[in-house]
């Protein structure tokens, strides 16, 4: 690794001071992608900014009609989470699925999307649902907030604070994990959000999580697999590497989509 200083601040007003008074420095949450890219020499701030012992980040919340995560929730706590499981099951079914245990003991929310990987799979939770994602400067719709390969629509010195999810009446996520990693190869989640109104999230297929507009006005229509067999999926623009092809992460796409499908209708409403 390069030289870099380290602080841990006990409130989220000095953490935010110190990030802004460094366009060099940056935040730590997990640590599960920026630790591996200092080893590799990819990354070289000036300064790591610590966020574990800020409680602004932490606790889960639910209510008749949401659940807010704080940004420092780690994928273990939101996949044993029995509040959420009784709110949301394909959440904590999303989260048991990430990576390996290892990870998630370590891993948070906010660092996940914060680092926006194609192949993580809360941002297709958070497209999926519909959610918003509140920083310390605003809030920021979930359709808006993933902006492109490893990129969003946070500013330096912005963090995020706490995703809030709406409960949905049924939702649904398949992903095709890499066998070694257990990243996303490609994956997708379903929500009917209310009567008639659905979303799709695709992720792992393209650099950035996106929405399927053509499976959403069907099911939309047809809330059955019925509606998805004339659905189809482009490998345009799609991730192509030594994991998949895009044209075979195409056809990934139409396969999760029906699995996940099948889990939204097997959610009691």
């Amino acid at each position: 690794m390069v030289d870099f200083d380290y602080v841990k601040p006990a409130t989220l007003a000095e953490a935010l001071a110190l990030l802004r008074a460094d366009p060099e420095a940056k935040p730590l949450s997990g640590g599960q992608t920026l630790i591996p890219t200092l080893k590799q020499r990819l990354a070289r701030p000036s300064l790591l900014v610590d966020l574990q012992a800020l409680p602004e980040l932490r606790g889960i919340e639910v209510s008749d009609t949401h659940v807010s995560v704080g940004a420092m929730t780690r994928h273990a706590e939101t996949a044993s989470h029995s509040g959420i499981a009784a709110a949301i099951p394909v959440l904590t079914h999303l989260a048991s699925g990430i990576a390996h245990p290892q990870v998630r003991h370590v891993g948070t929310m906010g660092g996940s999307i914060a680092n926006n990987d194609p192949a993580a799979d809360y941002p297709a939770a958070l497209v999926g649902l519909g959610a918003e994602v509140q920083t310390t400067e605003r809030v920021i719709p979930a359709d808006e907030f993933f902006t492109g390969l490893y990129s969003t629509a946070l500013t330096h010195g912005e963090l995020v604070l706490r995703i809030c999810f709406p409960r949905p009446l049924r939702a649904g996520y398949c992903k095709m994990p890499n066998l070694a990693s257990g990243y996303v190869t490609t994956g997708c989640f379903i929500a009917e959000t209310a009567p008639g109104v659905v979303r799709v999230a695709v992720n792992g297929a393209g650099p950035c999580v996106f929405r399927h507009r053509e499976m959403e006005a069907a099911l939309s229509a047809d809330f059955s697999p019925t509606a998805l067999r004339t659905c189809t999926q482009s490998a345009e623009g799609l991730n192509a590497d030594l994991h998949a092809t895009a044209a075979y992460r195409a056809q990934l796409v139409l396969v999760a989509a029906r699995r996940a499908l099948d889990m939204a209708l097997r959610t009691p409403i």
